[in-house]
């Protein structure tokens, strides 16, 4: 990979950071906007996947992706954000696109846009729709960034389907202070005409889901109503309206993953542009790859520092119902034979809840190593992490680095154990950048 070109990327993608004083602002006007003089790409794409919600929509998406391209599909995929390389967020047919690609269309969406205002995801997600209208493909899977209703991606008029992952508390500040208007907000990608994939869901986030549907009239697919699923053994067991089927188990780690390799399986049975056989499913779900989702690492200096048989997992979940998805795995972990104890390093951005994302870890963390996020100038401070472990009565310190924590680690454990780096995806791309 060409480094001036990869400069030439950083660069473009650094201007479009001060086209607006905010880096978020939800609403529509200014997207639909460029998106006019770009010749309106978002009306001349395949069918098109909008997933929407708190947690799980990058699961999703890896095992949809895997499943599709299993069956011969082509696919184009917009995830965000990136863990290393902001080319990661648009994926056309396959691939991730190229950095001489990527910057002749940030270049082209930047003149066109003539420095008005406009946020840096609003005018990188028109790119990314400019690109998947440029290129032939079988169907987009289309990730939202933040909410739904005015999210940059929601400009789809007719998607082919629309799916809401698990919603709960995050992001407050933007889409409100309960649940409800949570899901309100999310809910607010459903079409009319458009089937709705729905994963089980906090009742009042469901009750909003189903107003908004009957408003629009909108077909809803629920989990537990129309199709389920569960581990029974070493298999993966999904019932839809058609019959039981059996999976061997997800690639992704976590119990959280069933429900998330679940949620994948009923929207491909809902996409009737693109069927899926069965093989193409199961391998689907046995290949699909989500970096820094409860990650292992298996090379890198940051490993060098481990005495034998230490283990270092990464995972960017930062909100309440992503610690509960490590209490899950903590919980498997717990089973094995021999133990191991398991130590925290925790950087987090200051838009987010320390105490939350900490309380369910209470009973599972030995140490936790606070640190701030290297580059990131909204990451929260040492100090206020520290403060927020303290009041959980989760034993903690302060550490300069990654790795002055994994040094400091290895001294509290005369026997192997394991760290777990976590409480940022903005951490997570960072240590992947840095350590392998």
């Amino acid at each position: 990979m060409s480094p001036i070109l990869h400069k030439q990327s950083d660069l473009i993608l650094q201007r479009l950071t001060s086209l607006h004083p905010k880096i978020i602002d939800l609403s529509l006007g200014r997207v639909l906007a460029l998106l006019e003089k770009l010749g309106d790409p978002q009306n001349y794409l395949p069918p098109v996947v909008h997933v929407a919600g708190t947690n799980a929509k990058g699961s999703v998406i890896a095992y949809m992706r895997a499943a599709l391209e299993a069956e011969g599909y082509g696919v184009h995929v917009h995830i965000s954000p990136h863990l290393v390389r902001f080319n990661e967020r648009i994926r056309l047919n396959g691939e991730l696109i190229s950095e001489v690609a990527l910057s002749e269309l940030l270049e082209g969406c930047e003149k066109i846009n003539t420095n008005k205002p406009i946020t840096f995801f609003e005018i990188t997600t028109c790119a990314a729709l400019v690109a998947f209208a440029s290129e032939p493909a079988d169907v987009v899977l289309l990730e939202t960034g933040l909410g739904g209703r005015l999210d940059a991606t929601n400009v789809i008029r007719q998607p082919a389907v629309t799916v809401l992952t698990p919603i709960s508390l995050d992001h407050q500040q933007f889409l409100g202070d309960t649940i409800t208007q949570i899901a309100r907000e999310k809910a607010g990608i459903l079409k009319r005409g458009t089937p709705c994939v729905v994963a089980k869901q906090p009742s009042e986030a469901m009750q909003s889901i189903i107003a908004t549907a009957q408003d629009l009239g909108v077909a809803l697919y629920r989990q537990d109503e129309d199709w389920s699923v569960h581990q029974a053994g070493k298999e993966l067991i999904y019932q839809n309206p058609h019959g039981c089927t059996a999976h061997p188990l997800p690639n992704l780690v976590g119990p959280h993953q069933i429900n998330n390799a679940g949620i994948a399986l009923a929207t491909l049975d809902r996409l009737a542009a693109c069927k899926t056989s069965l093989v193409a499913r199961q391998t689907g779900l046995t290949s699909a790859q989500w970096p820094g989702r409860m990650q292992r690492m298996v090379k890198g200096p940051l490993l060098d520092l481990l005495p034998c048989g230490w283990e270092i997992w990464i995972d960017g979940g930062h909100n309440e119902a992503a610690a509960q998805a490590i209490v899950g795995q903590a919980q498997v972990w717990r089973a094995d034979v021999p133990r191991k104890p398991l130590y925290g390093i925790f950087g987090m951005l200051n838009s987010k809840q320390p105490k939350a994302f900490l309380k369910p870890l209470k009973a599972h963390i030995a140490n936790m190593s606070c640190i701030g996020i290297p580059g990131e100038e909204n990451a929260l401070k040492p100090e206020a992490l520290l403060t927020a472990a303290q009041c959980i009565e989760i034993p903690a310190t302060i550490c300069r680095s990654v790795e002055h924590a994994v040094a400091e680690q290895v001294i509290l454990s005369a026997n192997p154990a394991r760290i777990l780096i976590c409480g940022s995806l903005h951490l997570a791309g960072t240590v992947l950048a840095n350590h392998q």
